[in-house]
């Protein structure tokens, strides 16, 4: 997947600090930070339970705010701040935390509205104006399936694209959030027969409480045999248009919902005839729904110079070399790495773990033996997948290295089980250890051969 992380890209004026000898007011002081960094999520038809776009709807949770972002658990931004820059950067700035919570303290008055900025014109139910809008898969998320677990579910769906299309953002929109995990696309070419909206998935021997039994040298891996309502030529489809790398080129995540090329000057392309590769994986919450997917592009006139690439990697996924022991606070993951077998530049970086991750730290070994953190995320929280924006020269044969750890102890407050061994696996209570990362090259750069992979490290994502 990868994709620029846009959910709280600073937008509107920047926060200062309120005039000590006048009362902070939401409409002067308070509206301004709202509008640079919680309005992308705090707003209707978003993830975030509240809307922060008038004084009306803001004033309620005032001391809840003065809480979250004094605590710095809002905005949620996880990277330790000795390594950057990050482009992205939605934390905020300490002025900004002390004007809310002055605010807060002061009676939250709401001042004049001469005061108040101007509204920032949200696209209407998107983070994107899109030029383009592709319906996606139908889904029918039962409330109580059998150990609570759906499948990741596969769907192709065509693009309906005639000609090379240069795409500079995308957005994938669930129409329940509530119960999406995940859904992530790829393209890949058309292949005859392809049954369109056709929903498939692998059945997995699993245990009372959902996780993957070890079966054959693997938990993560199903078996082409598997496939469940495919007769053997949809199984052969399904095969041939699997997700490069078992990966995927874009992804909806909590935390982590469009992606922007444009702030790069660059585009990503989609060749003409393509269809698009759906997984879509649910979380049921007890209520029955059918979710409808869409998922929307903005379009580049002329061919870009410079030319986005989303590229994953993975730790090993065979259960001999990633088993986490029980009641373990902090066990170190074996590490994924990648060569860069060209000039790039890396402008994304994504941990992507599940409930029992603690850390990742990414670290680029440069040819000449120089060493050089990129990213460290010392308190990694899976209900936040944040996307890291950079602008790091990477010159061919530089590899990359991610290490983790994850806690699977009493002490971790997500952990749904301490007392198993935990495998890598699919669902929010197995484990994967899996980053995404997004990389700027040359138009003509021939996407296949950007990176190699030791042949150890298997491959998943999402």
């Amino acid at each position: 997947m990868l994709r620029l992380f846009v959910a709280g890209l600073a937008m509107g004026v920047a926060g200062v600090a309120a005039d000590p000898s006048s009362p902070v007011t939401f409409t002067k002081d308070v509206l301004p930070v709202l509008q640079k960094n919680c309005q992308s999520c705090h707003r209707p038809g978003q993830v975030a339970p509240m809307s922060f776009l008038t004084y009306q709807s803001t004033r309620p949770w005032a001391k809840a705010m003065k809480a979250a972002v004094t605590t710095r658990k809002m905005p949620p931004w996880n990277a330790d701040p000795h390594y950057g820059p990050y482009l992205n950067d939605r934390s905020l700035q300490q002025n900004e935390i002390d004007t809310i919570a002055q605010w807060a303290d002061s009676g939250a008055l709401e001042g004049d509205s001469k005061d108040a900025p101007h509204p920032v014109q949200w696209a209407e139910g998107w983070m994107i104006q899109p030029d383009i809008v592709i319906n996606g898969p139908v889904t029918d998320v039962a409330a109580h399936p059998k150990n609570n677990v759906i499948e990741w579910t596969t769907v192709i769906i065509p693009t309906g694209f005639t000609k090379d299309t240069w795409v500079t953002s995308v957005q994938i929109k669930p129409e329940f959030p509530a119960v999406t995990h995940h859904i992530c696309t790829g393209y890949v070419p058309h292949q005859a027969g392809v049954k369109y909206g056709l929903g498939v998935w692998m059945d997995k021997p699993r245990d009372e409480e959902g996780s993957a039994i070890p079966e054959k040298g693997s938990t993560f891996a199903a078996l082409p045999q598997d496939v469940n309502r495919l007769d053997a030529d949809a199984a052969a489809i399904l095969r041939e248009s699997a997700l490069p790398g078992g990966g995927a080129q874009d992804c909806y995540l909590p935390g982590n919902v469009a992606a922007d090329y444009r702030v790069l000057n660059a585009a990503k392309l989609i060749r003409a005839g393509s269809d698009i590769v759906f997984v879509v994986h649910y979380n049921p919450n007890g209520t029955a729904v059918t979710d409808h997917v869409k998922i929307a592009f903005t379009v580049a006139k002329e061919p870009p110079q410079r030319r986005y690439v989303s590229l994953l990697i993975s730790s090993p996924f065979d259960p001999k070399q990633f088993a986490i022991p029980p009641n373990d606070p902090n066990w170190e993951s074996p590490h994924a790495e990648a060569t860069f077998q060209q000039d790039a530049e890396l402008v994304y970086m994504m941990p992507h773990m599940h409930v029992r991750g603690k850390d990742q730290t990414w670290t680029l070994e440069y040819p000449d033996g120089r060493k050089q953190v990129v990213l460290n995320v010392p308190r990694y929280d899976f209900n936040w997948q944040i996307g890291y924006n950079a602008a790091i020269r990477v010159p061919k044969g530089t590899k990359l290295r991610v290490d983790a750890h994850f806690d699977n102890s009493p002490n971790n407050k997500f952990n749904p089980n301490p007392n198993k061994t935990v495998y890598f696996g699919q669902m929010t209570w197995e484990e994967m250890m899996t980053p995404f990362f997004g990389v700027v090259v040359n138009g003509d750069a021939e996407e296949s051969k950007l990176i190699s992979t030791p042949v150890r490290a298997g491959r998943g994502g999402g």
